[in-house]
C-alpha cells in the first residue's frame, strides 16, 4: 500500500467563451507537493508584506535606522 503523502491527487478544467475558445489546464500532485506549495506562497506573501511596510518608512526615518 503506497504511503498517503507519495499519492498524488489530479484537477483539470476546462473553461469555455463563445464558441470557438476553449482552455484547458491540468494538474497533478502529491499531498506532500501542496504542503511545499503553501509553505511556498506564504514565504513570498509574508516576505511582500514586509517590504511594502519597508517602502512605508519616510526616508529621514530610514537614513536614521541606517546609522544605528
Amino acid at each position: 500500500m503506497p504511503h498517503a503523502l507519495h499519492e498524488p491527487q489530479s484537477a483539470d478544467l476546462t473553461l469555455r467563451a463563445g464558441r470557438k475558445l476553449r482552455l484547458r489546464a491540468g494538474v497533478h500532485v502529491t499531498p506532500a507537493g501542496l504542503l511545499s506549495i503553501g509553505a511556498l506562497v506564504s514565504s513570498i506573501l509574508l516576505s511582500s508584506a514586509a517590504i511594502v511596510v519597508a517602502a512605508r518608512i519616510p526616508a529621514r526615518d530610514r537614513e536614521k535606522r541606517d546609522v544605528l
